[in-house]
């Protein structure tokens, strides 16, 4: 998967239309919470801005209506980003049209514009030929650093490339070069750790990690399906029951590959959950071994001899993708099954492994461990890391030009 980036194209005195991915998380008095994801566009930015471009970005917020709703206004990223890259952002109030054309027009070199919410026009998500030529006509030349919505394919990441050439930004080619170049020749032993809710979500991800894994770490939610797949009583644990037969097909499916699947021994389970203050004081939570949870609890963490097996699975690894945690990490109990994995992820990437962490949670389990520089890539992408991790081809990156 060999695509053009930004070092392929000569950007001096052009306009370069640059999608990102700034769909970034507000508080009530709409501040950023996190800005991650603006951060990781900055090295793609500054070098075109350095290049002597002009800059004019392109991305959307939540999931607004024809309405417009205020909340969802890329005009609240203005402030942050001019701060962020030490230059004043110039806004447009929309991404096509008039008066976006003219201010585009005006551009200068090192001058940056950020357009209104792609999504506020439901021709984006559509991939509306007209609308993605409107958005193409802003610019000489293309940047996709939008990983986050690289399983889409809309006007802006795919439409855009039909009348503009289109590079992967630093960003994208990060992305594209640790999860598609890890996963089309991983360095072995390769070791795959799944966790979240639900196996339901994961099914592909799993299917395709069988067939390139030497081991695979399923825990979290998703874990007791299994456990109830095999005949365990899982007490009030979260499942699928309707995922049963699959469990067992993809148990079946790992031993007849010789992929060892690691499964939880014990958990930590309560019988007041979701929590209050008394349930830690009042004895409501226990350790008890993966056949021994009693009706009325429920599961919501991996115990102790859990987090060894899956430190030790991970002893030596070489390639380590993890995505899920492990449990309720959010609260500080039933965090510990997650703590454990980022500090056994943490030390084989300091021992010479590739290590891979994607998808929200799994990105804010690991920010709560502090152990996120010690990764070697932490994938910006939900949705589309796991698309990616199943092998799916992706519209986004199909469409970047080829070198």
């Amino acid at each position: 998967m060999d695509k053009k980036t930004i070092k392929d194209i000569d950007v001096k005195g052009k306009k370069v239309f640059v999608r990102v991915d700034y769909n970034v998380p507000f508080d009530a008095d709409m501040n950023i919470t996190n800005d991650t994801r603006m951060v990781r566009t900055l090295p793609t930015l500054n070098y075109l801005l350095d290049g002597g471009a002009a800059l004019v970005l392109a991305c959307h917020i939540g999931r607004p209506t024809e309405a417009r709703e205020p909340q969802f206004s890329t005009k609240h990223l203005v402030k942050h980003l001019s701060e962020l890259l030490g230059r004043e952002v110039k806004w447009a109030p929309d991404c096509v049209g008039p008066e976006a054309e003219a201010l585009a027009a005006d551009l200068k070199p090192g001058e940056v514009l950020l357009l209104e919410n792609l999504r506020y026009h439901k021709e984006e998500k559509k991939n509306n030929p007209e609308f993605a030529k409107q958005l193409a006509a802003l610019a000489d030349v293309a940047v996709d650093d939008a990983f986050g919505v690289a399983h889409r394919a809309h006007a802006s990441n795919v439409g855009v490339t039909q009348y503009l050439e289109t590079v992967a930004g630093f960003l994208m080619e990060k992305e594209i070069n640790y999860i598609g170049k890890t996963l089309e020749a991983p360095q072995h032993p390769f070791v795959a750790i799944l966790g979240g809710a639900k196996v339901s979500d994961k099914i592909g991800v799993i299917s395709n990690m069988v067939d390139k894994v030497d081991t695979i770490i399923i825990g979290g939610g998703m874990a007791h399906t299994f456990d109830a797949a095999r005949g365990l009583n899982i007490g009030n644990s979260l499942v699928e029951p309707d995922k049963y037969d699959l469990a067992r097909e993809l148990l079946k499916k790992a031993e007849e590959k010789g992929v060892k699947v690691v499964l939880p021994l014990d958990l930590k389970v309560s019988n007041m959950f979701p929590a209050d203050e008394r349930y830690a004081t009042e004895g409501r939570t226990k350790i008890v071994d993966v056949d021994k949870v009693e009706d009325g609890w429920e599961a919501l963490d991996s115990g102790p001899k859990t987090s060894e097996a899956y430190t030790e699975a991970l002893a030596g690894a070489k390639t380590v993708i993890w995505n899920g945690p492990m449990g309720v990490f959010e609260y500080d109990d039933f965090a510990g099954g997650t703590l454990a994995v980022a500090e056994a992820v943490a030390k084989a990437t300091d021992e010479g492994a590739v290590s891979i962490v994607g998808g929200g949670d799994s990105i804010a389990a690991l920010k709560k461990t502090g152990l996120m520089d010690k990764i070697s890539h932490v994938s910006t992408g939900g949705g589309a890391t796991l698309e990616f991790l199943e092998g799916k081809v992706l519209p986004g990156i199909a469409a970047i030009a080829d070198k």
